[in-house]
Parts: C-alpha cells; structure tokens; sequence
C-alpha cells in the first residue's frame, strides 16, 4: 500500500486565525500549505493575488502546481480547484452537503440521503480524487510532508477523513466568539488585510464585497453553530488525532504555542524559519495572507467597538459555549 499523506486540518469558524497559524507553520520546511484547498469566491482570476504578491495565474508555483494537476485532473482551474464537495446540478443533494455536522444521527442520514444518487457517489469520488492530487501536487513542488489545510469546515472534515491516502490530524482553533461576530458583522473592516487597497482578494474596496454584513444575532448564531459542528465532528476521532488551540494564546505566546503544535504534528520546532513571511508561501483565502508585517498581534478590537446591546445580543445566543471555552 502506498504510505499515506500526512493531512492536518485546520477546524473551527471562519475568521480564528487560521490563515495566521497555517502561514506560521508554513514556515517549517517539512510543512506547507496553501491556506484553504477549496475557496470560496476568489472572483476574476486575472486580478486574484496570491499570497507572494503575484496574480496567481502569473506565480511560477502556482503554474507547476497546474502542470502537476492536469497530469491527473485535466480540468483543474486556478478559479475552480474541483475540491468543494459540491453538486450544483442537483439542488436536494448540494442542500443535503452544505449542512452544518449534526452528530452521529444526522450524518448516518445524510449517507443515506445522498446514497440515493449515483450521481454523485461518482463525482464524490472525483472530488476525493481532486484532493489527494491536489495536496500531493503541492508538497511534491514545496518538498514538505505534512500537508496543512486551513478551510475549518467541519462538514468538509467528514469527507476528508475518508479519503484512504490521507493520514488526518486536527487542530481545532478557537476564537473568542465576540470576536469572531465582530468580523461576520463587518468583515472588511474586521477581517481583511490591513492595507485597504488590498482587500476583498487583492482587488480593492472598491471590487464587490465577498460578504454581506450581518446583524449580532446572526453572527452569533453562525459562530455557535460553527463551534457545535466542530465539537460533533472531533466526538468521532480518537483523542490521540486532534488538538486545541485559542487563538488568544496563538498571539500571546506564539513561541509556545507553535512548539505545542509541533510536538502534535512530531516536527522539531527549532528547524522553522523565525519570520514566517521570509518563508515561501503561496497562499489562497483571507486577505491577511497579503499583509508585510511578521508581527503577531492579538485583535480584540471587539472589547471597543461592540455595543452593549450588541454584547447582550451575542450573550443571549452564544454566550454559555463561549463560557464554556474559557471566554468570561
């Protein structure tokens, strides 16, 4: 049997960090990533910069990893990884996909659900068939070993785990959830590059936004479900395959930190690179992976910018389950 790919994944909501931690352990030599391995809206591709500062249909990493793909996957796209477990030509299946992890009940009937369409049993394993290829691809041309995803979907985690050639491991990264709220609500303000002319994906503000505002109910409400999903999904691992970390304790003690995730992960923290921007990194997503500053600095711009009633809001819809991560 062919040695299986070492696979870690980062799981938790959006807006945690996990750009931040996927580009420190980047920084590793036997580690690298891409950030997320099926992105969301990266809109006009010509204008889309990868996180080394070119368009990334100009990156000479990117044009590899492309050659590599089409070897395998002729119709991989730069705009289309062909690795979101989607399936647009049928509305009761791609509904059934894009729910939240309910727990042992619910993904039992999920099978079931999508087990009715053949159709799908095909291009699932297509889509599985895309991120193998895929991650292998990208550490063939990196030379790394272990593989960092940083997409946190928890539902995305379930169809990973079954993907024979891939050893996966966890790192489920929690937020302060007043803080992720803060950045649901107004996220080109609270969750984008610092430079302006660099957010919304490189373009600008003055291309589409890539997310509505919300109000804190609903920002609450996403990040709880997010946390729920999470907690499902690690129910069925085995302790020995996942670890926590807070982001608080990413950016108030980051040297600790990364040497905890490294002893995880069985890589000796002293071989990586101090300045993780230094390293080669090539990465998709959150518009932070533009920014030039190495400094890691914990946001809690929440603790001003929230309203009291706003900090009601949050507290009537998540507040116990950020108590019960620590967050007072």
């Amino acid at each position: 049997m062919t040695e299986r790919t070492d696979y870690v994944y980062i799981l938790g909501a959006s807006h945690s960090g996990s750009t931040l931690l996927a580009m420190l352990l980047n920084a590793h030599p036997d580690v690298t990533t891409i950030g997320e391995t099926a992105p969301g809206r990266m809109g006009d591709i010509d204008t889309y910069r990868c996180s080394c500062g070119e368009l990334i249909k100009d990156c000479s990493f990117w044009t590899r990893v492309v050659g590599r793909m089409r070897a395998d996957c002729p119709r991989f796209r730069l705009d289309d990884f062909g690795t979101k477990f989607e399936f647009p030509s049928n509305r009761f299946v791609n509904r059934v996909l894009n729910c939240e992890h309910r727990g042992t009940l619910f993904e039992y009937l999920r099978d079931v659900a999508l087990g009715l369409s053949r159709r799908w049993g095909e291009a699932r394993a297509g889509i599985m068939a895309n991120c193998y290829h895929l991650a292998s691809a990208v550490l063939a041309e990196s030379g790394g070993r272990i593989f960092v995803d940083s997409s946190k979907l928890a539902h995305r985690l379930k169809f990973l785990l079954r993907i024979p050639q891939f050893n996966v491991r966890v790192i489920h990264l929690v937020r302060d959830g007043r803080g992720v709220a803060l950045t649901y609500m107004r996220q080109d303000e609270y969750a984008d590059a610092a430079e302006p002319g660099l957010r919304r994906g490189g373009r600008g503000m003055t291309a589409e936004p890539t997310a509505a505002r919300l109000p804190m109910k609903r920002a609450a409400s996403e990040w709880r479900r997010c946390l729920e999903a999470a907690e499902h999904v690690l129910a069925g691992l085995d302790r020995s395959r996942w670890i926590e970390v807070q982001y608080e304790e990413l950016c108030g003690d980051t040297e600790g930190t990364l040497q905890r995730i490294h002893g995880f992960l069985g890589t000796d923290h002293t071989g990586a690179i101090a300045d993780f921007r230094r390293a080669e990194n090539h990465v998709v997503g959150n518009g932070m992976r533009l920014d030039d500053t190495s400094q890691v600095h914990l946001d809690e711009r929440w603790k001003s910018i929230l309203t009291d009633r706003e900090l009601a809001a949050f507290d009537r819809e998540a507040g116990a389950l950020n108590r019960r991560y620590g967050y007072v």
